[in-house]
């Protein structure tokens, strides 16, 4: 079949923004006016289209990023096709904003008119920077009472990017908003119909002339100064065309280099349209993207692929989901190639083939089977056996891996178990299936109690994992109290010594090693050197005593937790031609790092939360003092309209129940949002009882 839409003509984009700043709602409004849906679904009614687990729909959150397809033909222009993904807002399914960023070449970032740049907007800008995907600012619910385009405007350029521009007016605020003013075109748009389906150009209200063209001035010139061309025509006060404007804002928009800024009210039916038109004028398609990179499974070098449906088929896989109707779904991006239906592909992480059996793309819950795929596409297929999220699916003849997506260790952790014997089997089989869905959720079985021990991102994390462990998977459990994953580390540099000799007639063991460990920057991690010369160590045991300080470290020596952030350098030792073997060399090796770490100060770590709380301005005191109370840092406090905002750090184990605790001071009007930081030593008297025991 050939290529309906040629690839210039694709866009794979992602809405990504804060909690609440109604990424739902405005992506229900794209399925609408692409004519992918008959009616708009509303979150707040629990009736949007994409959020369709029945825990988003009870908490009008969005959990799980669902893929969708849709068209779009922008004003005088051909039709596109749209592959979007909706990503959460909530931090703590971060894994789902970050797997789904790796795969995009664009992203839509939608803020709240009101509050602006919001604590998860600023971290899932800064992983779009990372995976340098090129965006466009919407800035939403211009119709709420305090919502300001210009105040969001100065925040995203304060916090965010210096190069935002805005390329829209609001036509009023709040409850007077009406419309937009295109600054390109210099005309004022209205929305007409029931839904808001029917874009009406008018002339600019008077007295809104002035300011307009003040604000296009401002934009053309930044746009100007990006094409030298233009800049020449600009300085010699030539007239631009709209035409030369869009297609250096595109080049501008594509290297990021300029971000334009729409504006609306997605509730109200007003710019959605407008934002679909600068989906396909100012982000990429799959060719604007430099090529993707990976290595060479036969010689280990760097490769690139270009996005070209003649190269030979690269994609990766970025999510698996379980289906009630149709079991596991692997959704995949086509880097480069085509695919077709009945296929065997080589999945390059593990070195297993699998067969494609039906390709599916999504449209939200609703699934088309197509034959073939291309360059491009983003699509998922059913019943792949052994591949998981970021894994390479590639053509055997010459086998790729594309670079891998990297997820946030847990911070949290709870104990759970089933109530019934029956409850025992379904519950491995349901943490299991969820473990492959969730890259950032981990399972580990207690040796000493023999308890299960299940970790995650936040308490919500967790409780939506069992709420879906109940509901789908029918496993009834106990959950235990939310636990804190503390860390161990050492804080200076010690040597020490391991001998394991063992001798009972026949054959003994023995192994012999010394170590010296030495602290590394937070965050730095782990690393094993080998500095054994001469052989004094054979190379056959390197490994073993590697492994023994690994499982050391897991088990830590001040209070159990796992060891973080050291390097352990195995420089001398012994061995004996008959006696000694990987076992020994293991045991030894556990014993030198035990040893040395006991010598070298060792402490506990914590992981410390970076707190944004909302509060009106007469709270402000209690909540302040209530931080305080919980070893909290005040780092800023602004306000935000008639409400105050704390930015705090704060451990996670004084957070427990916090939203309960705020509600009582606040009368119930204070919220927060919290995402993770990093580690930090424990003060001495509270590791004191954390090693007893005391404290959980």
């Amino acid at each position: 079949m050939p290529r309906k839409y040629p690839i210039e003509r694709v866009r794979d984009i992602g809405i990504i923004a804060h909690i609440d700043a109604g990424k739902t709602t405005f992506t229900e409004r794209v399925l609408f006016y692409t004519g992918i849906s008959h009616k708009i679904g509303e979150v707040h009614e629990g009736k949007a289209i994409m959020d369709w687990m029945v825990q988003e729909r009870e908490r009008g959150i969005t959990i799980t990023s669902a893929a969708t397809t849709c068209f779009w033909k922008a004003e005088g222009g051909e039709e596109h096709r749209i592959n979007i993904i909706d990503t959460p807002g909530h931090i703590d399914f971060t894994a789902e904003v970050q797997r789904s960023l790796r795969v995009l070449d664009g992203a839509v970032v939608l803020f709240d008119g009101v509050a602006g740049v919001e604590p998860q907007s600023e971290t899932v800008w800064h992983q779009a920077d990372k995976f340098k995907v090129p965006r466009i600012c919407f800035i939403n619910k211009l119709d709420r009472l305090g919502a300001s385009f210009e105040k969001s405007l100065d925040s995203i350029l304060e916090k965010l990017t210096p190069n935002a521009l805005a390329i829209q007016l609001p036509i009023g605020a709040e409850d007077k908003f009406e419309g937009v003013i295109d600054l390109l075109k210099m005309k004022a748009l209205k929305f007409e119909g029931e839904s808001g389906e029917q874009t009406k150009e008018e002339e600019i209200p008077s007295d809104l002339l002035e300011k307009a063209k003040e604000w296009r001035e401002k934009m053309v010139e930044r746009i100007a100064a990006e094409d030298e061309e233009l800049l020449e025509d600009y300085l010699a006060k030539k007239e631009i065309s709209v035409d030369a404007l869009q297609k250096a804002l595109r080049e501008a928009a594509l290297d990021y280099r300029l971000v334009p800024v729409l504006c609306g009210s997605a509730l109200k039916n007003k710019g959605v349209q407008q934002v679909l038109d600068a989906v396909v004028y100012y982000l990429p398609s799959p060719i604007d993207t430099p090529p993707i990179k990976g290595i060479d499974l036969k010689t280990g070098k760097g490769i690139e692929r270009k996005a070209d449906d003649n190269e030979l088929f690269s994609a990766l896989a970025f999510k698996v989901a379980t289906d009630p109707y149709v079991g596991t779904l692997t959704y995949f991006r086509v880097y480069s190639g085509t695919l077709k239906k009945g296929s065997y592909v080589l999945n390059s992480t593990t070195g297993e083939k699998e067969r494609i059996g039906r390709i599916l793309r999504m449209h939200a819950q609703e699934r088309e089977e197509v034959e073939e795929l291309y360059t491009g596409d983003i699509a998922a297929t059913v019943g792949l056996k052994n591949t998981s999220t970021g894994h390479t699916m590639c053509d055997e003849k010459e086998p790729i891996i594309l670079e891998k997506i990297v997820f946030p260790e847990p911070v949290i952790s709870i104990r759970i178990e089933p109530k019934t014997k029956a409850d025992q089997e379904k519950m491995g089989f349901a943490l299991k299936r969820l473990a492959d869905e969730d890259p950032t959720f981990k399972i580990k079985s207690d040796p000493e109690t023999g308890e299960t021990i299940i970790s995650g991102m936040g308490e919500l994390h967790l409780e939506i994992i069992a709420d879906r462990m109940k509901r789908e998977f029918k496993v009834e459990a106990s959950v235990g109290k939310p636990q804190v994953a503390y860390k161990e580390t050492i804080k200076q540099e010690t040597e020490a010594e391991g001998k394991y000799i063992k001798q009972s007639g026949g054959r003994g063991q023995y192994g012999h090693v010394w170590l010296r460990v030495l602290p590394k920057e937070r965050g730095e991690g782990f690393e094993f050197v080998n500095e054994i010369k001469g052989g004094v160590i054979p190379q056959e045991y390197i490994s073993a005593i590697g492994k023994g300080v690994k499982e050391a470290m897991d088990k830590g020596v001040v209070a159990g937790y796992p060891m973080v952030d050291m390097q352990v350098v195995l420089f001398d030792g012994s061995y004996h031609e008959v006696d000694s073997s990987e076992i020994a060399f293991k045991i030894a090796g556990a014993m030198a790092l035990q040893s040395a770490c006991r010598k070298a100060k060792p402490v506990l770590l914590e992981p410390i939360m970076k707190l944004e709380v909302v509060i009106p301005e007469s709270f402000f005191g209690d909540t302040i003092g209530d931080l305080s109370s919980k070893r909290g840092k005040i780092e800023e406090t602004k306000d935000r309209l008639k409400m105050k905002v704390i930015e705090a750090k704060v451990p996670l184990s004084e957070m427990f129940g916090y939203a309960t605790s705020l509600r009582s001071l606040t009368e119930g009007r204070g919220n927060f949002s919290m995402e993770f930081d990093c580690y930090s030593e424990v003060p001495n008297n509270i590791a004191q009882e954390i090693v007893e025991g005391k404290r959980k």
